[in-house]
């Protein structure tokens, strides 16, 4: 059922809720995947929200300490509008654009662009100062997993090496491996 997914892991299968964009990137039934997980403890339940991003399941804490939001609405939010068009709405005070996501009324709109826009403007911020681009750390560190480093050490090897200033990707991946090779 889109929104929602069973994990296995070692035999244990996990109820995990999900945005849309997540569900229609998953594998084939029985495929690998990795999730970014939140765990959300309630007096009544314990809920599971994954992830594919580490800035989607940011944005989404974000959302979900916003007053009137919980993680349904949260993942709702997240499932009706890409995760850069919502940060740019946000910092842009757009409430056209968070009017037309299912579940978001004017105050609400109004209040998430009060609660998170200064948010929003920090974590921009941070990531224009970085010599990296967002992209491209993603990239370089998805590649780094998938050729069998652990998401820790990879994050950690690109980070170093775009503090030095690397510009393109494959000269970020040449450095970080070196690093990793050590």
């Amino acid at each position: 059922m889109p929104g929602e997914v069973i994990v296995d892991v070692a035999g244990v299968g996990y109820h995990i809720f999900i945005p849309l964009n997540v569900f229609y990137r998953l594998p084939e039934v029985g495929g690998t995947i990795s999730l970014h997980i939140h765990t959300h403890l309630r007096e009544d339940a314990l809920q599971l929200f994954g992830f594919m991003e580490q800035e989607e399941k940011h944005i989404f804490l974000l959302l979900n300490g916003v007053a009137g939001i919980g993680p349904k609405l949260a993942l709702n939010i997240l499932s009706g509008i890409p995760v850069e068009e919502l940060a740019r709405a946000l910092k842009e005070g757009d409430h056209l654009k968070l009017l037309s996501i299912p579940g978001v009324g004017r105050k609400l709109a109004e209040r998430m662009i009060v609660e998170l826009r200064d948010k929003m403007l920090r974590v921009s911020s941070a990531e224009t100062g970085r010599a990296d681009g967002s992209q491209l750390t993603r990239d370089a560190v998805s590649a780094l997993v998938n050729l069998g480093y652990r998401q820790g050490e990879a994050e950690r090897s690109v980070r170093e090496v775009a503090r030095q200033g690397e510009a393109t990707l494959a000269e970020v991946l040449k450095e970080a491996l070196r690093r990793l090779s050590q």
